[in-house]
């Protein structure tokens, strides 16, 4: 994601504070907010184990053994060690190199493995929802030609260790919370409705909030995901969902 890009961008600029008055202020605003809640503690990981999972989303990009593997035709033919910086598990290394590099061909086999190398599912969730908003972000930098954000420095304070009582194994890799199964304890987790999408992260209820928090300046509110016409922004939805169908389809995304 550091690379410099090849073809011609969007905006030239150098950070996001350059980009005050050429990209929407409610979208710069969400960073904002994202990068100062990774820097806290979480549910699982503390502030500074959270942004040890950034840096390592950006180290994957120039991993050797991650290229090695999304070269191959199946990562499985290929082993060998992460290029990391040493400060997390060799399952968390795992976990947050393919995700960034490889999302296309997990399976819930692989995460089986990490959950037995000692992996908490907790811990996983609230690391994918963090390499999601990782790439989202330097994404978006890369595509105006600013540096990607540096990062804050940790706040202290000591996980939050909340587990939905909801949570249950059913139809995904890891245990989710069904909307009939949300608790008060749970706080906001989904309107009427409750699609995968929104169920993917609910292990971990601040994470999917993150998530969605910063998702939805970059897409669409979900109080407008039902309606075709919808004139939020500046493109129709067709043209939206033209770009997002097409973005998901070169990641192997099922969307």
């Amino acid at each position: 994601m550091a690379n410099t890009p090849s073809t011609e961008t969007l905006l030239v600029v150098e950070t996001l504070d350059d980009q005050r008055g050429l990209a929407r202020d409610d979208l710069l605003d969400a960073h904002a907010r994202a990068w100062k809640w990774i820097a806290g503690p979480g549910t699982w990981l503390t502030g500074a184990e959270r942004l040890a999972v950034v840096r390592e989303v950006r180290q994957a990009a120039q991993c050797d053994l991650c290229q090695a593997r999304k070269d191959a035709l199946s990562p499985l033919a290929v082993d060998g060690h992460h290029d990391h910086f040493g400060k997390l598990s060799d399952p968390q290394i795992e976990a947050i190199h393919r995700v960034a590099t490889d999302s296309g061909r997990l399976s819930g086999a692989w995460v089986e493995g990490l959950l037995a190398d000692g992996l908490s599912d907790g811990k996983y969730i609230e690391m994918v929802g963090l390499v999601a908003m990782t790439k989202m972000m330097d994404s978006f930098a890369w595509a105006t030609g600013a540096e990607v954000a540096s990062l804050p420095e940790p706040n202290d304070g000591e996980p939050i260790g909340y587990r939905p009582p909801g949570a249950k194994k059913s139809d995904a890799w890891v245990a989710v919370v069904k909307l009939e199964d949300v608790a008060e304890s749970d706080g906001p987790l989904y309107g009427a409705t409750a699609g995968g999408v929104h169920q993917a992260l609910s292990l971990v209820p601040e994470s999917k909030r993150a998530f969605w928090a910063l998702g939805e300046p970059h897409y669409i509110p979900m109080s407008e995901i039902r309606d075709v016409d919808t004139k939020v922004r500046a493109i129709s939805r067709a043209q939206i969902e033209i770009l997002a169908g097409r973005t998901s389809a070169l990641h192997q995304c099922m969307y």
